[in-house]
């Protein structure tokens, strides 16, 4: 009886690695960016599994960019060193003290995690910031949040080189100022400008939500801008929905062909966007979408 259960999953993987041959011959030598927030990271188990999709992703013809954040890591750090932070309309004010300890989380504990669990699954990821060779130029967003960047100004020929070698870019979402300032920069942001400046078939937005709901609490798998706007004047996208959904126009403004945001804790959350008919919680593109192997 063992045996035969073992024959039935070795014929469901079979089945399912031939049904995801349109999808493999769809997304090959396709640039997809994903955000990986901090609060997707989870367990190391969890990040072994991001990386593990990662890297397969790559080894069937994508070309994978990670942007990270990690705002419950620095909240942690700047909780032991004993770093208050004041607020300013709900955003925290990024004083110099405050800025150099998102360096130190961002491009140091959180950027050489996320490539370690890359590299032990067989890849080879490269840690950088939106500061190095002037990826990400920025300037202040408002001088009461203090060092918090807007990206005006991106070059993305470093991560198109790595990419070229068969490297994994992994950026933390650290901008530079025309003088030489650092500034934090919304991971959401980072990834958006980062996917517009390449022209990215995908951007993915992982979070801790399923994806954009309706007013019955239902998730929209298929959404446009015009949907988007309009969701979003009648109140049903609200709180921090709204600037997950403001990247995503954005970069379809930018040249994103489409923007999927869905829940980056579910097992394969990637995989099962890219490779399946069903797809993975709400694709948002400026037509509406069918859910075929086109998706």
């Amino acid at each position: 009886m063992k045996k035969q259960n073992m024959n039935r999953d070795w014929i469901a993987t079979a089945r399912t690695l031939s049904q995801a041959l349109p999808y493999l011959q769809r997304y090959e030598g396709a640039t997809v960016v994903i955000k990986l927030g901090g609060h997707a990271m989870g367990s190391d188990e969890a990040m072994d599994d991001f990386a593990r999709d990662v890297v397969l992703m790559q080894q069937v013809g994508v070309k994978p960019v990670i942007v990270h954040g990690g705002g419950p890591m620095i909240n942690k750090m700047l909780e032991k060193l004993g770093i208050e932070s004041t607020f300013v309309h709900g955003k925290r004010v990024t004083d110099q003290a405050t800025v150099e300890v998102v360096e130190m989380v961002l491009s140091g504990l959180v950027n050489k995690r996320i490539v370690q669990a890359i590299n032990r699954q067989g890849g080879r990821a490269v840690g950088i910031s939106g500061k190095d060779a002037n990826l990400m130029i920025c300037e202040q967003t408002d001088p009461e949040l203090g060092f918090v960047g807007t990206p005006v100004a991106l070059d993305p020929r470093i991560i198109r080189e790595l990419g070229d070698e068969s490297l994994i870019p992994v950026i933390a979402p650290l901008g530079a100022g025309r003088s030489g300032e650092t500034f934090n920069v919304n991971g959401d942001t980072a990834a958006g400008a980062i996917a517009g400046a390449l022209h990215a078939d995908r951007l993915m937005l992982l979070t801790d939500v399923s994806g954009v709901k309706d007013e019955n609490g239902e998730v929209l798998t298929s959404l446009n801008s015009e949907q988007i706007k309009s969701l979003t004047k009648s109140g049903v996208i609200a709180g921090g929905m709204i600037p997950k959904t403001q990247t995503a126009l954005d970069a379809l403004r930018d040249g994103v062909r489409a923007v999927v945001i869905l829940d980056g804790r579910a097992p394969n959350a990637c995989l099962l966007e890219l490779y399946t008919e069903h797809g993975a919680g709400s694709l948002i593109r400026d037509t509406a979408p069918r859910v075929t192997a086109n998706r």
